[in-house]
């Protein structure tokens, strides 16, 4: 695996990823970042349980935390922050990046 700081986590996220981890049904190597064209503005972030590496995954290691991204999303995510919000009744994974250019009005998606 070869170490690339594409993204990096604030202590909540790490904490939660680690968290959601540990609970997988199944143990996974860990977290996939990924981007996919939806939503209002054209582009949303995408997250699942990695359960292998892809040939062309960017590696992100965090503490004892792996994320891979997807090829196809580096050019979207580098420089990004990941954090973990809990503001009220809700709770959720946001991501500060510096190449957005625009985001919907509601958060979920945005472009570059």
């Amino acid at each position: 695996m070869t170490e690339t700081q594409i993204m990096t986590l604030t202590d909540r996220a790490a904490a939660r990823v680690k968290s959601l981890l540990g609970k997988a049904p199944e143990k996974p190597l860990g977290l996939r970042i990924g981007i996919t064209n939806t939503g209002c503005n054209g582009l949303s972030y995408t997250m699942d349980y990695a359960s292998d590496q892809k040939a062309d995954d960017a590696v992100v290691a965090a503490g004892d935390i792996t994320l891979l991204i997807d090829h196809d999303a580096v050019q979207f995510v580098a420089g990004t922050e990941m954090d973990w919000l809990e503001e009220g009744l809700q709770s959720r994974f946001t991501f500060e990046n510096p190449n957005e250019k625009g985001r919907c009005g509601c958060g979920s998606s945005f472009h570059v």
